[in-house]
């Protein structure tokens, strides 16, 4: 079957878009460097997915595959950003079952070399229990900043020291990993990095990595996407029109709300500005009662 030795990764991101991205980035890297890989979403993501990049685009390669577990969080009426606390808790109490018998589907697979370590978002620390029941090892990949991470870690001391009302499951999860990654470069957050190899397991600085993404070779694999939201492609016309560097550019990223008040003041403040802007606006950035009226994705400026 040519799986003989080749090792097999099951890279598992958190929801929020901001987590997803950088994990499938992680999953092109390793597959470029020989790796069986699995990519797991939630059911809603992976729903979310095939609407805003259509049917087959999840379809993947022998090698690239994509598979889903339940978050155990009700299913919103309308396509959003879920409430990420909540999402949190939820995953923590619900995912564990439904990724062990994932797993032992995928070690049973006739298309695929048994799993041999999982790639884990450190948010979704429950996948821990699963790689120690297998055996395998399981690398925690943090998408925070070294300085971000360290701000977590030191978080934890204070809780498993008393010193805070908070529970100190999660955060024993970095602990029990076999290693650390971080998608930053030792020159950027040096001093940050030099402190960890005393408090924690191996930390590696593997960033960034988008420009490691320019070395591979693979530019079929490239085109699977991982935005949540259909893209609106026609604003590049219109930017290509204005000089370079002479635009401004907005957003909000994928889980920030506000009022819609908020967003006429953010409005006035960029037209304030006199510099032309784009500015993305998801279907789902304004809360409250007006919300229903806002229904743009992007919005430019009239200049």
């Amino acid at each position: 079957m040519g799986f003989l030795g080749k090792p097999h990764a099951v890279c598992i991101p958190h929801s929020p878009l901001g987590h997803i991205n950088p994990m499938l980035k992680l999953a092109n890297l390793l597959h470029f460097k020989g790796f069986h890989i699995t990519f797991v979403n939630t059911e809603y993501n992976h729903k979310r997915l095939l609407k805003s990049r259509g049917p087959d685009a999840l379809n993947g390669f022998p090698s690239f595959r994509f598979e889903t577990i339940p978050d155990g969080f009700p299913e919103p009426e309308i396509e959003t950003t879920q409430d990420i606390p909540s999402l949190c808790d939820s995953t923590s109490k619900n995912c564990l079952p439904h990724f062990r018998n994932l797993l032992h589907k995928l070690n049973n697979a006739p298309h695929a070399p048994p799993v041999t370590c999982i790639v884990s978002d450190g948010a979704m620390s429950f996948t821990l229990d699963a790689a120690q029941e297998l055996g395998i090892p399981e690398v925690l990949f943090w998408t925070t900043s070294a300085c971000g991470f360290m701000c977590y870690v030191q978080y934890q001391q204070l809780i498993q020291k008393g010193l805070t009302p908070l529970k100190v499951s999660e955060c024993q999860s970095a602990q029990k990993a076999s290693a650390i990654i971080l998608n930053t470069f030792d020159c950027l957050e040096h001093d940050v990095l030099k402190a960890f190899p005393s408090i924690l397991p191996p930390v590696y600085s593997i960033g960034p990595l988008n420009l490691l993404l320019m070395d591979v070779t693979d530019k079929e694999l490239s085109k699977i996407g991982s935005n949540l939201w259909r893209e609106e492609p026609e604003c590049l016309e219109w930017l290509d029109t204005k000089e370079p560097n002479s635009v401004a550019y907005a957003n909000f990223g994928s889980i920030t709300v506000m009022t819609n008040d908020q967003l006429v003041k953010f409005a006035w403040g960029l037209a304030n500005t006199n510099k032309i802007f784009l500015w993305v606006i998801r279907p789902d950035l304004v809360v409250g009662e007006n919300d229903r009226c806002i229904n743009a994705k992007l919005v430019v400026s009239p200049n």
